[in-house]
């Protein structure tokens, strides 16, 4: 199978190159960058795809991006992204849509070839590899996401607030009393563990809670 690397560090993007051919794969381009990945990838249309997720310029989110927009555009080829530290948001990014054919592992990962090839050849057949961290944080977040505290009916009152509607608008939608909705919005305040502050404002970071941008 052919394969595309994106890693910054010479060293490194050695080092993977030679387990990628031990493993039988055929590396057809090397890349340092996002950009230099995206046109590699044009130019090849590889089978595999193993990239850093910082890297130049800003050393954020680089590889991350460059991996959406190739599975958008190339549903079916595989991506295997190497993360120095478990970084939540970015594994979350890639594992929103088909996660077939995905792969999200800590770069200490590598140390262990016989590991790293099973993962390598689980992902170029189309299956997943998950770093066990990853998997450990994400469900920690998961878990610990103070919006599974809330009721069904909270939920729909954090909802109607998230649309912009006032008490008396979510009583009138739910068929309550503005009262019955006040102490549900005081009950959403507290189980989101927001900050003290004026009750608007901590109406509007409960909004932001819920719409995922806090």
């Amino acid at each position: 199978m052919r394969a595309v690397i994106a890693e910054d560090s010479v060293l490194l993007r050695i080092g993977l190159v030679k387990v990628l051919e031990i493993a039988g794969f055929e590396v057809v381009a090397e890349a340092a960058d996002a950009e230099g990945l995206l046109t590699a990838v044009e130019q090849h249309e590889p089978d595999l795809v193993l990239s850093d997720v910082r890297m130049p310029p800003g050393f954020t989110d680089e590889g991350v991006r460059a991996s959406l927009l190739i599975r958008q555009r190339w549903p079916g080829m595989a991506i295997l992204l190497l993360s120095q530290y478990v970084e939540e948001r970015y594994a979350a990014d890639l594992l929103s849509g088909n996660i077939s054919g995905v792969g999200y592992l800590l770069k200490q990962r590598v140390a262990d070839v016989a590991e790293f090839v099973e993962a390598l050849r689980r992902v170029a057949a189309g299956g997943t590899a998950l770093d066990p961290q990853v998997v450990s944080q994400l469900l920690v977040r998961r878990h610990s996401d103070p919006l599974d505290r809330l009721t069904a009916r909270e939920r729909e009152v954090l909802e109607l607030m998230a649309q912009g509607r006032s008490n008396a608008g979510i009583a009138e939608r739910l068929v309550v009393s503005e009262s019955a909705v006040g102490k549900h919005i005081n009950s959403i305040l507290a189980k989101l563990d927001l900050p003290r502050a004026d009750a608007d404002h901590r109406r509007v970071l409960a909004v932001l809670r819920f719409l995922g941008v806090s």
